[in-house]
């Protein structure tokens, strides 16, 4: 069955097998997968062709190598001066979209404290957002059980890109988010030596050059 490559990717989500592409800047190898490693848009490049079979009189001969794979990258979000998002590739229509209960959002851990998480919310659905809207993700709210046990330090740390789904529109100034689904959590995560990890369970993340595991509250991937 073959899964076609998404025009716009988020951290974390499945591009293609390393089978069908090589990695490119923006992405990561994981498991004979290639990953996005960044919010952006995806290109594929393809490669130079080979030169052909040489025709002879008596036979033909073969190119001598066999034809590269071709590159998959993501290529970043930026700010255009309007202050709408926009890629490498070209600007986006500028979309109006605010989050709402029940939406599903990517956002980035700007601060920790012992009772919450502070985050900017980046993406709503599918769509980037045009400014970055501040979220609260709450102790109580970071699992479904054992939540007298949860510490902040222990499921995010700055930086992070979290996927979490909004519960209430909050006070004036934050949104209330939850990450207490499987499927919601950190999807992207640095180590303390500028490293991009991989998860290995429901609460660690790995360095793989260092091979030392941090603490997270894992997103289980799609």
């Amino acid at each position: 069955m073959t899964t076609s490559v998404p025009t716009l990717a988020i951290p974390g989500q499945l591009l293609g097998p390393a089978s069908r592409y090589q990695p490119g800047p923006g992405t990561h190898l994981h498991e004979s997968n290639l990953y996005s490693s960044l919010l952006g848009q995806v290109h594929i490049t393809q490669p130079a062709r080979a030169p052909g079979p040489v025709k002879r009189l008596t036979k033909i001969t073969p190119a001598p190598a066999p034809a590269e794979l071709p590159t998959i990258s993501v290529a970043p979000v930026r700010a255009s001066p309007s202050g709408s998002a926009a890629t490498s590739g070209g600007d986006t229509k500028k979309r109006e979209v605010l989050p709402d209960v029940g939406n599903v959002v990517l956002c980035r851990v700007i601060r920790i404290t012992p009772r919450q998480a502070v985050v900017a919310i980046l993406v709503c659905g599918d769509t980037v957002l045009d400014a970055e809207w501040q979220g609260l993700i709450r102790v109580q709210d970071v699992r479904a059980t054992e939540k007298d046990r949860v510490k902040i330090y222990e499921s995010f740390r700055p930086g992070d890109i979290v996927r979490a789904e909004v519960i209430s529109l909050g006070d004036q100034a934050n949104y209330y988010l939850s990450t207490a689904r499987n499927e919601l959590g950190v999807i992207l995560a640095t180590s303390e030596a500028g490293n991009t990890m991989y998860p290995v369970n429901w609460k660690e993340y790995r360095d793989p050059d260092t091979g030392l595991t941090e603490l997270r509250k894992v997103a289980k991937p799609y």
